[in-house]
């Protein structure tokens, strides 16, 4: 399920870049694959122009979507904290405590030498 909502999401995002890239801007109406104010650029009439904005809106709420179905779909997971999981602080604990014994033993023996 992780899995289809991510490429979902993944291609939601790609698509949504491109259709922002065929819309026009507002002030001087030159759009990135169009040039200024043409009749032939690609999406020139108002119903071309109404589909783009209705695309890219539905693409949007595509990835509001999986966002937070993917948000519910990790917390799902049992995860702990990284700290929790790792043994290496208590690796490293135990090695500080047993070199600590050690010079403790090494000290003791010094001074019952002298």
């Amino acid at each position: 399920m992780e899995k289809i909502l991510l490429i979902t999401h993944f291609a939601a995002c790609f698509f949504l870049i491109i259709a922002v890239l065929f819309q026009s801007s507002k002030g001087s109406a030159m759009g990135i694959f169009g040039g200024g104010g043409g009749g032939d650029m690609l999406f020139s009439g108002a119903s071309g122009t109404n589909f783009v904005k209705k695309f890219t809106i539905a693409l949007a709420f595509i990835i509001a979507t999986t966002s937070i179905l993917l948000t519910i779909e990790s917390s799902k997971k049992v995860s702990g904290s990284v700290v929790d999981s790792a043994s290496v602080m208590d690796t490293a604990a135990k090695d500080v405590k047993q070199e600590a014994k050690k010079e403790a033993k090494q000290e003791t023996k010094k001074e019952t030498k002298k």
